[in-house]
């Protein structure tokens, strides 16, 4: 047993049971936005069970999007939410994979640190879970860490064990639990039923935790009723259940639990002092969301990965935040860029106030994105590119002033007789992929006098990056007659990071993601500035 190590540290896990997908990366993150409220600082980390080390090959269909910290860590969609809630960047500390745990594990066993034992579950993989949850909540008053998965996967145990012996690693006075738990509605007896909300709290304890807070999701209101008979039935303190019927909106969930009571029952049971929180900002946010009456803006987000909307979580996020503060309701519209190229662009994109062509990689799609971008130039409809969406409108401009159609990336063309984006001849001999890429934050240099300036209302910015191929620097004065400005480079000019067209209302486009710095309370700068000329178009239903 590992030897209890006292800190100011309080630590909060959230688990979760019934099925996935009820919103514990919600739940955390709006308990830790109203714990912060209260003037405590607070900290919050995803524990996932895959055995993947990050989250950079993971297949966004299935998982959503690929979320990138400043510091360049490829994590779940759900620290995008713990960011956005918190209103903090996060590392790569925030992120544990459970291949992550056993490669280092490993590695630690081929160089004989165990000095010859056996190496095992527990308790060698129970105590590096712990040591890596210790060493990213250091220094915070409160650290939350979200389990990944339902109670009852297999491949959870060993970090429900890891709670488990957390209790008395830190001191049982620091530590809660808190089991996301679901309520289904039977339409026959028009009820909700409790029974799998039991089981899974049944199933908890049987991994030797005990949930001393939990959060019933449900589609429908909940009944005190209801509450008590779980309290009652999982041996808890009625206060300590919160009901989480589904919300209009996500950012709705920390007025919820502010009502509820729970982050003064939170900071009792730790020890803290039960401070009145500051939820002015989120009171704000939602009177912005829910105003009455609103002109509409349609966006259309250009995509390829049309399974799931949560591949494209923060730039839907951006959008709705860049809206809001500008005082329109944002009507998003899903164009998908394969139809694009069966169909034409003129048939799903007429009638849009504005375009987006977001990050993707592979070939699947490219062409339709490309259509999009030269359609966006010709019609004079906002456009903003992110990543590929800034490569794409490199090569639709390539192609009307080079008279090719097939100026192209080498990541699709590798023959490309004008390939106007490319590898970077440092980047040619390197054979594992992941050394090519350029990931987390870079610095920029942007040009005076460029809408990307006036965004930003400055002229060196930072911001986070995930791609591998760049502009090729050789096609910068032939492009440049064509209309494509260069308005943003790295410091050393080596490096293209923003274009914008000349006579257009706003056309501009990143090789960064800058969705991935937006905040509901403050859109990030080039969104407001794609909102704010989207609105001042004169074709735009007013």
């Amino acid at each position: 047993m590992a030897v209890k190590e006292p800190g100011k540290t309080k630590y909060v896990f959230v688990t979760g049971g019934v099925l996935s997908g009820l919103g514990k990366g919600i739940a955390a993150a709006s308990l830790g936005a109203i714990l912060k409220a209260r003037g405590y600082s607070v900290n919050i980390q995803k524990c996932d069970p895959y055995l993947n080390t990050d989250a950079g090959t993971l297949n966004p269909a299935e998982h959503g999007e690929v979320f990138v910290t400043a510091d360049g860590a490829e994590t779940d969609l759900d620290l995008g939410h713990y960011e956005r809630f918190l209103d903090e960047e996060l590392d790569q500390t925030s992120s544990l994979m459970n291949g992550r745990v056993y490669a280092q594990i490993i590695s630690d066993e081929r160089a004989g640190k165990y000095l010859g034992k056996t190496v095992q579950i527990i308790p060698h993989v129970t105590n590096t879970i712990q040591d890596h949850i210790i060493a990213a909540g250091k220094g915070h008053d409160i650290h939350i860490v979200e389990i990944g998965g339902t109670v009852g996967d297999y491949e959870s145990l060993a970090f429900l064990d890891a709670i488990r012996q957390f209790y008395r690693r830190v001191g049982a006075d620091n530590v809660l639990c808190a089991h996301v738990v679901y309520l289904p509605y039977l339409e026959a007896s028009k009820e909700l039923k409790t029974k799998p909300a039991q089981n899974t709290v049944r199933d908890l304890r049987a991994a030797g935790v005990q949930p001393d807070i939990i959060f019933a999701r449900a589609e429908r209101p909940v009944s005190d009723h209801i509450l008590n008979k779980i309290g009652l039935f999982c041996d808890l303190d009625p206060a300590a259940i919160v009901a989480l019927p589904t919300a209009r909106s996500v950012y709705e969930v920390p007025l919820t639990l502010e009502e509820s009571g729970i982050a003064d029952y939170v900071c009792r049971s730790l020890g803290l002092e039960v401070r009145t929180g500051d939820l002015a900002a989120w009171h704000k946010l939602n009177q912005a969301i829910f105003a009455d009456v609103k002109p509409k803006l349609k966006v259309g987000i250009v995509a390829k990965y049309m399974d799931h909307e949560d591949t494209y979580m923060s730039v839907t996020e951006a959008v709705k935040a860049a809206s809001w503060a500008a005082g329109v309701k944002p009507e998003i519209s899903w164009v998908n860029a394969e139809q694009i190229e069966q169909d034409g662009p003129d048939a799903l994109l007429e009638g849009l106030d504005s375009i987006i062509v977001p990050g993707g990689f592979g070939s699947r799609g490219v062409e339709g994105k490309i259509a999009a971008a030269a359609w966006a130039r010709q019609h004079k409809v906002p456009y903003l590119g992110l990543c590929l969406g800034m490569q794409v409108a490199v090569i639709a401009v390539a192609r009307e002033v080079l008279k090719d159609q097939t100026a192209n990336t080498t990541e699709i063309d590798a023959e490309a007789k004008h390939p106007v984006i490319a590898l970077m001849d440092t980047q040619r001999k390197v054979v594992n992929k992941g050394g090519t890429m350029r990931l987390g934050n870079y610095p920029c240099k942007l040009q005076p006098g460029s809408k990307a300036a006036a965004a930003y209302g400055k002229e060196l910015i930072d911001e986070r990056h995930r791609h591998r191929y760049e502009f090729n620097n050789e096609y910068r004065d032939i492009l440049a007659k064509g209309g494509l400005q260069i308005v943003g480079t790295s410091p050393d000019d080596k490096l293209v990071e923003v274009i914008e067209l000349a006579d257009h209302p706003f056309f501009v486009a990143s090789q960064f993601h800058p969705e991935f710095t937006s905040r509901p309370h403050r859109p990030q700068p080039l969104f407001a500035s794609f909102v704010a000329a989207a609105v001042k178009q004169p074709a735009r239903a007013k």
